[in-house]
């Protein structure tokens, strides 16, 4: 099938230059545990960096880092789903990321397409409810189809909520709130905090407790700038496709040592 043109958001950034597994059932008798139970994070949103790095590396062409992202993924979401954790939000793409080449937006558009095609009944099977964050609609036809088929048949899952931040950014999704805010036409004096965390595309999850960046990197980069104003943070020098289930584990033994105050 012939794909349409690439078709860029009008305040997208300018064009800069140049399967396999499946989810495990429940948790296994003997993974050991991290930590009490208790002393674990309930969301924990991940910064996936370093998959074109990690292709350079080893003296591939640097799309070849994003397939060998997409496996880094599939580990992570099986032993997250075996720790118990209640949500999940990988950031997949960013509304930066449109000042990629062409060749390599289009690969990653193709490449959830058919992570979604291949991962959503099994995903199903495990109770695990997909919503994709950001704008949706400024993407292809193609890849807004293969969401909205995802989207529908995981809806009712209940063991995990995975959050898919694609075609996301933290100020743009600020400017939606408000605009949905100012829309509904409340006055200013009814405008708070719960309000805002309402209009956000995550309204109805709990802000993230753990926040994880691979590849080296210790920056937010526009990620739920406002639902991690408490959130601790973790950063890594492993690139993400090298992120698996042991470096999941280190970082939330991190989690579990620290005290978490929130101000007081």
């Amino acid at each position: 099938m012939t794909r349409a043109p690439l078709v860029r958001p009008t305040d997208a950034p300018p064009a800069a230059h140049g399967s396999g597994g499946s989810l495990d059932e429940g948790r296994p008798a003997d993974l050991p545990p991290v930590a009490p139970r208790t002393d674990l994070p309930g969301h924990v949103a991940i910064i996936m960096d370093g998959n074109r790095r990690w292709a350079r590396q080893r003296g591939l062409d640097e799309l070849e880092g994003h397939p060998a992202g997409v496996e880094a993924i599939r580990e992570v979401l099986r032993h997250a789903r075996r720790r118990g954790l209640r949500v999940l939000t990988l950031y997949a793409f960013s509304r930066e990321n449109w000042a990629r080449s062409d060749d390599e937006v289009i690969g990653l558009f193709g490449l959830l397409e058919a992570a979604i095609r291949n991962e959503t009944q099994e995903l199903r099977a495990q109770g695990v409810r997909v919503r994709m964050i950001g704008r949706t609609n400024e993407l292809p036809q193609e890849t807004r189809a293969s969401i909205d088929d995802a989207l529908a048949a995981t809806s009712d899952g209940t063991e995990m909520l995975l959050n898919i931040a694609f075609n996301y950014a933290g100020r743009t999704e600020l400017v939606d709130a408000v605009r949905s805010i100012v829309a509904s036409g409340v006055t200013p004096d009814a405008v708070d905090e719960a309000l805002i965390a309402g209009a956000l595309y995550t309204a109805g999850s709990p802000d993230p407790d753990l926040v994880i960046r691979t590849g080296g990197e210790q920056r937010l980069s526009n990620f739920l700038i406002w639902q991690s104003a408490y959130a601790e943070l973790v950063t890594t020098d492993t690139l993400w496709p090298d992120f698996g289930a042991a470096d999941l584990d280190a970082a939330l033994q991190e989690y579990a040592s620290r005290q978490r105050r929130f101000g007081r």
